[in-house]
């Protein structure tokens, strides 16, 4: 920072690539008051060094930090969490600032960003501003807007900045295109080493996924308009390790017919191959994704362009729009007043409008191409639940996914990035990328008892079930074994039975076959009245009981805004009226086992 003039600093912990966007953003933001900025990933920093920013005249430093799982720092940020948990760190006069980002349906709201915040203040940090919390679930985009308008206006006054903030395209990335390049100098979708995918080499990992053949994928639906696949990839030979209740991240591909719309919209010959080189030479990040490469494999492989845009980019587009009508409306949507807001969740967010959608309802804009590559996000991995054990499948992991496709509210048609990438997967019978995925494995903490004797009792409705099938499995291939194993109960939620009941004749087996202690299942749309999981919970809650006071162990997958919360509704009543507690003292017991392990969850929103 000392030798590039900077004076602000800005780390971020990101799982799915919106904390790094927003880093950006701020980034940029910063030139427009005169001040140069550094963002910086916190893993490829040395946490000791936070101590020596507050030696730079006027520095500040920012925080973007996200929550991940049960209140966990992202994988990036865990070793900076770390750091100054540990309490030695000491950053006396460190000016500095975060926002957090999160989901108000998990218990652990915006924790690691909370945690930030005071921490630093215990250190001797002098915040800047106050923390900013962004709400996934509702309009975070609106929160990160709010928030940082406030956040210059006191950087302003600390720093008594005297320049007005300043309009304009501050670029952060110089494009050009390049002739007469080689063709294996190219990169055509491998996330970070050049020919990573011809030339397979573990560990693998986010940044050098295996490219997995795929060895089943099959509809797990009986019927109905709705579709759900589940999906065998094959790991022989690559060395990769899993445990029942992992994560496996997918790196999916864009749809290449809205793919091919977005060059005609663009008028862009899409195999033009070009590059995007940081204009700051100082910046460790060097292009914004693997470059040089052509216009069809940044918009296939390395750019977002099916979210709704930002009011960022929205705000950028209206510089490139031919009628002014176009224009004034964008700026509009993309201001900070009440009507912009209102207009932009209603026009962006609620509609989905994708980027070919914007361009399509707005025929007069036509971004500068390196602009727009510069600005769109990066297309990031999926994480699914993995629905097998290694104990029973070493050489394959499972997918199981419901196939996302809607209609929007303004008639069109929008499809899930990466199911229906999967769903049209064909088998594989040669190395062509038709029949492989890109993956890695990342661990969690959501994991069977050490002890097999230990009472399990597990709520997945829909594609909750997925990691249950692997924690089935393992019991299974241990009662196999000899071992005594403990009560297993299963609690299993769908819409109909002869529709959208999926393994079901893999549970009726394991039921069968004694595996099962219980096998207990809700039909939501087959009665007049609506059956969920919680419902057979409250039904038959002296069997939860028991699972519960013979230290039992409780497993929750699925939706974490509505049956996660209903789910836990349930248990806190039944420990209150069997375990003979006040609600107050229910809801501690039922903290207790979250926090000892016994009860574990694997949702999301």
């Amino acid at each position: 920072m000392n030798k590039s003039n900077k004076t602000v600093v800005i780390f971020y912990g990101s799982q799915t690539g919106t904390a790094e966007e927003f880093s950006n953003r701020l980034a940029k933001d910063a030139q427009r008051y005169g001040l140069k900025a550094l963002v910086v990933d916190p893993e490829e920093f040395d946490a000791e060094e936070l101590s020596k920013i507050s030696e730079i005249e006027n520095s500040l430093a920012i925080f973007c930090m996200a929550t991940y799982g049960e209140g966990d720092p992202t994988d990036n940020a865990q070793q900076m969490y770390e750091y100054i948990k540990e309490g030695e760190a000491t950053l006396d006069g460190l000016n500095y600032a975060v926002f957090g980002l999160g989901n108000k349906t998990y218990e652990h709201f915006n924790a690691v960003g909370k945690y930030f915040d005071k921490r630093m203040e215990q250190l001797g940090g002098e915040r800047v501003f106050q923390l900013g919390t962004g709400d996934d679930d509702t309009n975070i985009e609106e929160d990160f807007v709010t928030w940082k308008e406030s956040f210059w206006a006191a950087v302003v006054a600390k720093f008594n900045i005297e320049v007005d903030a300043v309009d304009g395209n501050f670029r952060t990335y110089d494009y050009k295109v390049v002739e007469d390049v080689k063709e294996d100098s190219v990169y055509t979708g491998e996330i970070a080493r050049l020919h990573a995918y011809t030339k397979q080499k573990g560990p693998y990992d986010a940044k050098n996924p295996y490219l997995a053949p795929v060895k089943v994928n099959r509809e797990l639906h009986d019927g109905g308009d709705r579709s759900c696949i589940h999906v065998e990839l094959d790991i022989q030979g690559s060395k990769i390790g899993y445990n029942a209740g992992d994560h496996v991240a997918v790196y999916p591909t864009n749809d290449p017919v809205i793919v091919e719309e977005l060059g005609k919209r663009l008028e862009l010959d899409l195999d033009t191959v070009f590059e995007l080189n940081n204009v700051d030479e100082d910046s460790s990040k060097r292009h914004p994704f693997p470059c040089p490469t052509t216009f069809r494999t940044a918009f296939s492989h390395y750019l977002d362009i099916t979210s709704p845009l930002r009011t960022n980019i929205l705000h950028e587009f209206a510089a490139y729009c031919s009628e002014e009508k176009d224009s004034q409306f964008l700026l509009g949507m993309s201001s900070n007043s009440t009507e912009g807001k209102i207009l932009y969740e209603d026009w962006a967010i609620k509609s989905r409008r994708t980027l070919v959608h914007v361009l399509e309802d707005l025929p007069s804009c036509k971004p500068q191409i390196g602009h727009l590559m510069e600005l769109l996000p990066r297309l990031q991995s999926r994480y699914y639940s993995i629905a097998s054990s290694p104990r029973k499948h070493p050489d394959s992991i499972h997918i199981c996914a419901s196939v996302i496709k809607y209609t929007t509210t303004n008639g069109r048609t929008n499809q899930g990035v990466t199911t229906k990438y999967l769903s049209e997967k064909q088998l594989a019978s040669s190395g062509d990328s038709n029949f492989t995925v890109p993956i890695f494995v990342r661990r969690s903490q959501f994991h069977l008892p050490f002890k097999v004797s230990n009472p399990i009792l597990m709520i997945g409705p829909g594609t909750g079930l997925a990691p249950f099938i692997g924690f089935i499995q393992d019991r299974e291939f241990h009662k196999g074994n000899g071992k005594d194993v403990g009560k297993l109960i299963m609690y299993f939620g769908c819409r109909n039975e002869a529709e959208d009941y999926i393994y079901k004749d893999e549970l009726k087996k394991w039921k069968d076959d004694g595996l099962l202690t219980e096998l207990n299942v809700a039909f939501s749309r087959d009665t007049d009245k609506k059956v969920y999981v919680q419902h057979l919970l409250a039904e038959n809650k002296q069997s939860v009981w028991d699972v519960i006071s013979n230290n039992g162990h409780l497993y929750v997958c699925g939706d974490a805004k509505y049956m996660a919360r209903d789910v836990q509704s349930t248990i806190i009543k039944i420990v209150e009226e069997l375990g003979e507690k006040t609600n107050v003292q229910a809801q501690e017991y039922v903290k207790r086992m979250m926090s000892k392990g016994r009860y574990s969850l694997d949702v999301w929103s």
